[in-house]
This record gives structure tokens, sequence and C-alpha cells, in this order.
């Protein structure tokens, strides 16, 4: 482009501006004028400011916590304390069929999450619906409530777990997930430990028995529950190698537990 075009565009540019200014500056004074003839005939009612309600809001759900980025919800912790519930050893810091307290419940979720994700890192077979079916079967059998509702039928073991808040498919999905946690405990601290028909035994007698007799009910044979028994005391015998291991997991930053009123990161 020659100097003689460039300097005829910014002229013809200059002169596009002159007239849009020009233009609106009298579009603009004729409206003022407009403006101030309805002022003068018309009187302007000013609307109220907008008022806040006078009811709070409503919090639907808090964060207890996050793990690595996954959000632990306060609803997630009263879920995980109806599961503790119904489950026929309790759990820690409850007796059988109660729930621990609030605190010691949002430490078994960020302790299962840390877990899981692990577990996602080091992938190994997944639980068969076969074996979910089969362990499901059998706490309907030893559930001391399950004879008030009948839950060897479809009916009753739906109105079972009504009574807890959850469905059938909730459930299972609940208890895969716990014996998919168990499975990676069991595979990454097992080693070396060995439970004895003898130790399934003693537990059975000094502990499993004490606990269901009081929540009422004849105890299921130990053959019945000789299985769950091994998994607490296979728990039981991890529990140092695993709780030194998930401490270091906390210790690298990647869980923060949120105090009331404090603000998400």
């Amino acid at each position: 482009m020659t100097s003689f075009q460039q300097i005829g565009k910014v002229v013809i540019a200059g002169a596009l501006v002159t007239c849009a200014c020009a233009g609106g500056l009298a579009t603009y004074a004729q409206s003022a004028a407009q403006r101030q003839s309805v002022t003068s005939s018309t009187t302007v009612v000013t609307p109220p400011a907008p008022r806040m309600p006078d009811v709070g809001g409503t919090t639907i759900d808090r964060i207890i916590a996050i793990v690595n980025g996954d959000l632990i919800l306060d609803s997630d912790v009263n879920e995980e304390r109806r599961f503790e519930a119904i489950l026929p050893f309790g759990s820690p810091g409850g007796g059988a069929g109660e729930a621990a307290p609030y605190d010691r419940s949002v430490e078994r979720l960020i302790d299962r999450d840390l877990i899981l994700q692990q577990s996602k890192l080091q992938p190994e077979d997944a639980v068969a619906d076969a074996d979910v079916d089969k362990e499901l079967a059998a706490l309907r059998k030893s559930l001391p409530e399950c004879k008030e509702f009948h839950c060897e039928t479809e009916q009753g073991w739906t109105r079972f777990l009504a009574s807890h808040s959850f469905t059938p498919e909730q459930m299972r999905a609940r208890w895969k997930e716990r014996m998919e946690v168990l499975a990676f405990i069991e595979e990454r601290f097992r080693m070396g430990i060995r439970i004895t028909g003898t130790d399934i035994k003693n537990y059975y007698d000094k502990t499993f028995i004490p606990e269901y007799e009081k929540r009422g009910g004849t105890p299921p044979k130990l053959d019945a529950v000789s299985d769950r028994i091994q998994e607490v005391l296979l728990q039981q015998q991890v529990s140092t190698l695993l709780n030194d291991w998930l401490r270091s997991l906390r210790a690298q930053g990647g869980v923060i537990v949120m105090h009331p009123g404090q603000e998400a990161p």
C-alpha cells in the first residue's frame, strides 16, 4: 500500500469518527431535551431497595473433609453410620448394631477413600458378583433383626434395609466396596500373617456370642460366621501396619478435615 493510500484511509477513518461523534452529540441533545420535558410533567416513583428475606438460607449438605480432591460430605458420614449399624460385628467405637461416634466415622471414611485411591493405582482382580451374592446371603441369615423382617425373602430384605434408609442396590454397592477394601488390605498387608482355627474359635466364644446375645436371638453356628470372624481378626492383625501406612499417606498433605465455618480451599 502506498503512503498516499494510507493517508487517504486515515482521513476517511477520521471523517467517519467525526460524523459518528457529531451524530451522537445531536442524538444525545435531543434525548436530553425529551427527558427534561417528561420530567417536568411526570412524577418519577423510585422503587424501594430490594431486601434480603428474613428467613436464613438452608444448608443442603456440608463438606466434612477433602481427600486428594475427593469430597466427603455430611450425608456421606451419616450414610456410613447407618451402614455401620447394620454390621453384625458392630464398628470400632460402637457395639454390634451400633454406629461409631461421628468423628470416628469421619476417620473411617478418610481411610477408606485413601485405600480405594491407592487400590486404583494397583488394580487387582475385580470382586466377582457371585462372591458378593454369597456374602450378602450369609449376612441376611446372621443378622438378628432380619428374623423379624424375614430377610430370607426379597420383600423382607427390602423392608429391613428400608428401616436403615438403604435400598438393596445401595447395600450391594456398599458391600462390594467393602469387599474391595478388605481384598486390597489382605493383598498388601497379610503376608506372613496367619489366622488359626483356634483364634477364630476364641473370638467366637469370647466376643461374638456375648455381643450377639446382647441383641437377642440365637447366635449362628461357628461354621456360618467363621469366614467373617477371620476377616475381623485379619483386620486386627494388620491394623498396626495399616495405620502406619495411612499416617504416611495423610502426611503427604492430601487430606483436609473441614471445621464448621471454614471455607473449602
